[in-house]
């Protein structure tokens, strides 16, 4: 009989070995990092004592986002994927979460349209390398005294607070954060994690209208990871920072659907997105 249960760190093996099933390189201490900023919201499968699926979500008061969803092999088309995404959404409903957004892969779009989650926007994961470029000295390296500013920039534009994600990435010394601000508020900044040897771009949030600046900012992060991998996710919209992307010699990875169980995030901001995970 399925069972969905909380994620636990008894449970961090099986979730490592399910992702390496996919190819996604993750670790313990991603779902540590997971569970830590969210630990009633990362759930797992099981047909009795067998460990079958996991899923795991963020939550950013009215905000809510699906990441993670697992199904083991053996266990597929038989229903513990649907049931992992409708547990997660009544997680939701129960902490009055009105919007539920996702990155969802080709092939799964309409797998979550069949529960409820409706068609946004595309987005588009590029990978490269980063390269030197001519600075622009309007914009700094963040400190520490930056974290309220950007994380209501950041707020101004993804429609809900992030601070609990932002303010461990920010402080950690590994990760690098560059800021755009002028009279004390900061307007455009643009985050990389900094991990075995690899850089994940973003978020990078930029005032709408303000594509030069966005693209200044994403010259200097990528200046500053000189000979390191980079990947990112934004939107494909965003023709400008594609192209120079591809200038640089960044490839197309694959393309996901961003989709929402629930009013959409409305924004005009200029954005790369945070993760696959995290939104």
């Amino acid at each position: 009989m399925l069972q969905i249960k909380t994620m636990s760190p008894e449970d961090l093996s099986f979730s490592v070995q399910a992702t390496d099933q996919m190819g996604w390189n993750l670790v313990e201490d991603d779902f540590r990092f997971m569970m830590e900023l969210e630990p009633e919201g990362c759930f797992v499968a099981f047909d009795g004592n067998k460990r079958i699926g996991l899923a795991t979500t963020i939550s950013y008061g009215n905000i809510g986002w699906f990441g993670d969803l697992i199904v083991v092999k053996a266990y597929r088309n038989k229903g513990t994927g649907s049931q992992l995404v409708k547990h997660a959404i009544n997680y939701f409903s129960r902490k009055r979460v009105k919007s539920v957004g996702l990155y969802a892969y080709e092939n799964r779009i309409s797998f979550y349209t069949r529960l409820g989650f409706k068609y946004d926007s595309d987005f588009i994961v590029m990978k490269g390398k980063g390269s030197s470029s001519a600075a622009n000295l309007a914009i700094r390296r963040a400190r520490k005294n930056d974290i309220e500013r950007i994380v209501a920039c950041d707020e101004s534009c993804f429609g809900g607070s992030r601070k609990k994600l932002l303010e461990p990435v920010l402080l950690d010394k590994d990760n690098v954060c560059y800021v755009f601000s002028d009279n004390c508020h900061v307007s455009a900044f643009a985050v990389a994690k900094v991990y075995r040897g690899i850089a994940e771009l973003g978020p990078l949030v930029c005032s709408a209208g303000r594509s030069r600046l966005a693209l200044n900012l994403l010259e200097v992060i990528l200046d500053r990871l000189n000979g390191v991998e980079v990947s990112l996710l934004l939107p494909t919209k965003n023709s400008g920072i594609v192209n120079m992307l591809k200038g640089r010699q960044f490839s197309e990875e694959f393309h996901v659907a961003r989709m929402f169980h629930g009013p959409p995030i409305v924004t005009d901001c200029i954005q790369v997105a945070e993760s696959l995970e995290r939104g």
